[in-house]
């Protein structure tokens, strides 16, 4: 008797008949024969999944290469990145045209009625046989229990009914309810949405109109639009000259280390590693000199061509760069080349065929040989921070305890309390802020000056000595000042409380709002206490009027 066995391996694609007189014979070599196959697609798996792994090696190794070399050759390009790009601001792009988001809610569809139950329905109507009619009482029973069946039937009917009249006013009212809520936030949502986009309007009209902080504002966005590197700090600090048409730029440029040296990465199969090739430190020197001095002459490039207001006759560019001194072991702030260039000069440059440093030295710009060398020099031109509002500012925080009520000192003091508390906390980064002259108008009362270069810049400060809930005009006053001056921020502070209405218009704009619980906070942050007791001050100071 002949016994035998199919084997298979899909993997393999291999099939054989195993024979035998021996039925325990043919099973050890069926068993045999699977196992051998198991081992030789292991092995091929493993080959394949090798010849995968260094493909896939290869590939990431071949990735990252392209991108080493598009980023140094972006580098290389600073300058020629931005010429084919028109820098003048589209006003249209900066309006929100983003529809109303939320989902209208689905108004609720009524269950259809069934039919009314009738009596003159099939099921309803008894089915009289020939015993039926002779005998009377089969009759009646037979017509009374289809008499119950439609009553109930209807019942049943007239409560269904019922309960679908009752579900769909339920959910009408939900609904309605809803659809309120809906339009009107959808209204409210379409209401801010033009009042943004009408203050983008009403910025361009006064950009338009030349007025100095909106020219300052503009080109800060002039240049915060330009693209560069990640690693590239892009901050900068702006003033305005009015009487030259001068746009002064304190511009922080990257440092060494930001230039990346990867030039090349190769995967070695033998080894099963990634190598790395980079620069040597002579081309990253020279990539840096030039990268610095395209940034300068592309800023030059993008103000001048932005200038749809013709509000631009100069530039001025000082580059800055914070780095370690490594004599000193110490963050140094430096400028490290100054160049200042008017417009009609520089439109007759063609950018496209220059070299960065040859151009620069053209436009008598300002720097040490080796800009990698970190050699300072002095700025053609600084930003101006005198001012001659500016005055001599005295002290009082050192008067005050806890029995000073601040919502009824004196309103020319509290100012400058407020601009000496202001000075302490300005002053641990490096700040300083300076009072104007006493006008009681409702001006600026302070400038502060924070030299952070990615927060930083000129704060407007309002002081508001109220006892009374400030409203929205308070605000939209500080707002305008802060517009007017070319200012960063703007800060409203007050011993009082604000209206709703205040907040929603500080909403999405650079203003801060400080209640008195802030300021005893602030003081109370730099060692001085005080109170504010606003029934109290009100019987004051009106006995002071009297």
């Amino acid at each position: 008797m002949s016994y035998f066995i199919e084997v298979r391996h899909d993997g393999l694609n291999k099939y054989r008949m195993v024979r035998g007189s021996d039925p325990y014979v043919v099973k050890q070599k069926a068993l045999a024969q699977q196992a051998a196959w198991d081992e030789m697609w292991a092995r091929k798996q493993e080959r394949e999944t090798a010849v995968l792994h260094k493909e896939h090696c290869l590939e990431e190794a071949q990735k990252q290469t392209i991108e080493a070399k598009e980023t140094l050759e972006a580098i290389e390009n600073t300058l020629n990145h931005t010429l084919d790009i028109d820098d003048t601001i589209n006003w249209d792009l900066l309006k929100d045209r983003t529809p109303f988001s939320k989902a209208k809610p689905r108004e609720p569809i009524c269950e259809k009625i069934p039919i009314e139950p009738k009596e003159d329905f099939y099921e309803f109507v008894p089915q009289l046989g020939f015993l039926d009619k002779l005998i009377s009482s089969r009759r009646i029973r037979k017509e009374t229990e289809c008499k119950e069946h439609f009553n109930n039937a209807h019942e049943m009917w007239v409560k269904k009914c019922g309960d679908i009249q009752e579900w769909f006013q339920r959910e009408r009212s939900s609904y309605e309810q809803e659809i309120r809520k809906w339009e009107s936030e959808k209204r409210e949502y379409h209401e801010e949405q033009l009042r943004r986009n009408s203050a983008v309007d009403e910025r361009k009209t006064v950009y338009l109109s030349g007025d100095a902080g909106a020219v300052t504002d503009y080109c800060d966005l002039v240049l915060s639009n330009s693209e560069y590197p990640d690693s590239f700090p892009q901050s900068f600090q702006l003033d305005y000259l009015v009487e030259s048409k001068t746009v002064l730029v304190d511009y922080f440029l990257p440092c060494l280390e930001s230039i990346p040296t990867l030039r090349e990465v190769s995967y070695v199969k033998s080894r099963d590693e990634f190598v790395e090739k980079h620069i040597s430190e002579k081309e990253r020197n020279r990539l840096y000199d030039s990268a610095i001095y395209q940034i300068a002459i592309r800023s030059l490039h993008e103000l001048f061509e932005a200038d749809a207001a013709n509000a631009i006759d100069s530039i001025v560019f000082n580059g800055w760069v914070e780095y370690i001194d490594k004599a000193t072991g110490k963050d140094t702030t430096a400028c490290i080349l100054s160049i200042q260039s008017n417009k009609g000069e520089f439109s007759e440059i063609n950018l496209s065929q220059v070299d960065p440093k040859a151009c620069f030295k053209k436009l008598k710009g300002v720097a040490a040989a080796q800009l990698h060398g970190m050699s300072p020099v002095a700025p053609l031109l600084k930003i101006d921070r005198s001012d001659a509002r500016f005055i001599s500012s005295y002290d009082v925080a050192g008067t005050l305890d806890d029995s000073v009520n601040i919502a009824a000192m004196d309103w020319e003091d509290f100012e400058h309390l407020i601009r000496e508390i202001f000075e302490k906390e300005f002053s641990q980064t490096g700040g300083e802020v300076k009072v104007t002259r006493a006008s009681r108008d409702g001006g600026v009362d302070a400038v502060a000056f924070d030299p952070d270069p990615i927060r930083g810049g000129k704060i407007v400060i309002q002081a508001k000595r109220y006892t009374n809930t400030v409203g929205v005009s308070a605000v939209r006053d500080l707002y305008g000042t802060v517009i007017n001056e070319g200012a960063s921020k703007g800060i409203l502070i007050t011993t009082a409380e604000y209206g709703n209405d205040a907040y929603s218009f500080a909403k999405d704009k650079p203003l801060t709002l400080l209640t008195g619980s802030n300021l005893l906070h602030l003081l109370s942050k730099h060692g001085y206490h005080a109170k504010i007791d606003l029934k109290e001050a009100k019987l004051q100071l009106a006995a002071e009027e009297n």
